[in-house]
């Protein structure tokens, strides 16, 4: 008998501590912290996390909605698909703010103001999130991410009792405008979102819509209250680690505009030879076929092929034709179908109707495509007279 009672109470114990190790003392809080954007492209936009801190139970550790694995199966073809699978990951509080330290990248953090009966829901909900079978979502860059999840998860605790009051500092936006704040538009990150995400995210943002954006989580928290009280949302706001000033090296040599103008004044320099000469460069038609081709290729299977929602209605396709690649026969031919004349004539009409969509506010594009659209434009033009004096 006594066997047995022992064996109970130990039973109820190896069941019970697991779980009391999970109640949240009077003395904890909860923050939000906002990381500042690194110097990579990945790391531009920032990042979001909690932190559950306890005195009392030794408990101060983070939680954050930013992890993935480069190892995983189809990494890549799954990021191509707008299929990544992103999960909810777990760090001790100081080896976290070190990392981010390390980097040089100011931390900020905010408690949120909280009753000790929503501080334990908010707990529970990360807990069970954290299980393997739960911790895992898609992730989808302008709704769902490491920082709406940090908004998601506060406004459960709060029985979606928040109201998010817009900052001072609110201006209306275009998602792409909301992006490009965090970029040098003179450079390739810049230049690739601009090409591969399409007019979609030229509509204007929501205020709620702009916490797509660590950084506005800390704004919007900052003036967010509580429904049906006179309490702020936070507390408190305090600066963990602050960024040391260091110098911004010249990046302009290697930047698109000027690797991409010095491109385009070369395409120039050969059609006004080619020009003089009265003749074709037909080596330089098929590359400039090839690679519009090949990326209007792109774009369409980006649009139609995956699952990414920001690649739609792209119209960068007005000047990366996928026909292009399928037509480069035509520039080897001494003379050609006058169907293909036609066609550089709608190559021309297409980049006139792209400088269109551009004034209009239709669609913003790369400013580093500049050079490359001009000699495009001259180049196609040419090239209706070259073949017009020769069919």
């Amino acid at each position: 008998m006594y066997k047995i009672l022992l064996f109970s109470f130990l039973f109820l114990f190896v069941e019970i501590s697991p779980a009391q190790e999970n109640i949240l003392s009077p003395k904890a809080e909860i923050s939000a912290l906002t990381i500042a954007p690194g110097a990579s492209l990945n790391d531009a936009f920032g990042h979001n996390a909690f932190r559950i801190k306890d005195p009392l139970n030794n408990l101060d550790k983070t939680f954050d909605y930013g992890r993935f694995d480069f190892e995983a199966p189809n990494f890549y073809l799954n990021f191509a698909r707008g299929k990544l699978n992103y999960s909810l990951g777990t760090s001790n509080y100081y080896d976290f703010l070190n990392f981010y330290a390390r980097q040089n990248r100011t931390v900020k953090e905010q408690v949120i103001n909280l009753s000790q009966e929503e501080k334990q829901k908010l707990y529970d909900f990360l807990i069970n999130n954290y299980k393997p079978e739960n911790r895992g979502y898609l992730y989808d860059f302008f709704f769902d991410n490491c920082a709406t999840k940090i908004k998601d998860v506060a406004n459960i605790s709060l029985n979606n009792n928040i109201t998010f009051n817009t900052p001072e500092t609110y201006k209306e936006a275009s998602f792409r405008t909301l992006i490009q704040n965090n970029l040098n538009r003179n450079s390739w990150g810049s230049l690739g979102i601009d090409i591969c995400l399409g007019s979609v995210i030229d509509k204007n943002a929501t205020a709620e819509e702009h916490m797509f954006l660590p950084e506005n989580i800390y704004k919007f928290f900052a003036n967010a209250s509580i429904k049906n009280s006179n309490k702020s949302l936070v507390k408190e706001s305090r600066v963990l680690y602050s960024k040391k000033e260091t110098q911004k090296p010249n990046t302009f040599f290697t930047s698109p505009l000027f690797l991409l103008g010095l491109i385009g004044g070369i395409i120039l320099f050969i059609t006004y030879r080619d020009f003089k000469n009265k003749k074709q460069s037909v080596w330089l038609d098929t590359a400039l076929f090839s690679i519009t081709g090949i990326i209007g290729i792109l774009l369409l299977l980006l649009w139609f092929a995956t699952d990414h929602k920001g690649t739609h209605q792209n119209y960068n396709l007005l000047w990366a034709c996928a026909l292009n690649i399928f037509i480069i026969r035509q520039l080897f031919r001494k003379k050609v179908n006058t169907w293909f004349i036609k066609y550089l004539k709608l190559l021309i009409i297409l980049l006139c109707l792209l400088t269109l969509h551009w004034i209009i506010g239709v669609q913003v594009f790369a400013i580093g495509l500049i050079p490359i659209l001009i000699a495009l434009f001259f180049r196609y033009f040419y090239l209706i007279s070259y073949y017009n004096k020769i069919k």
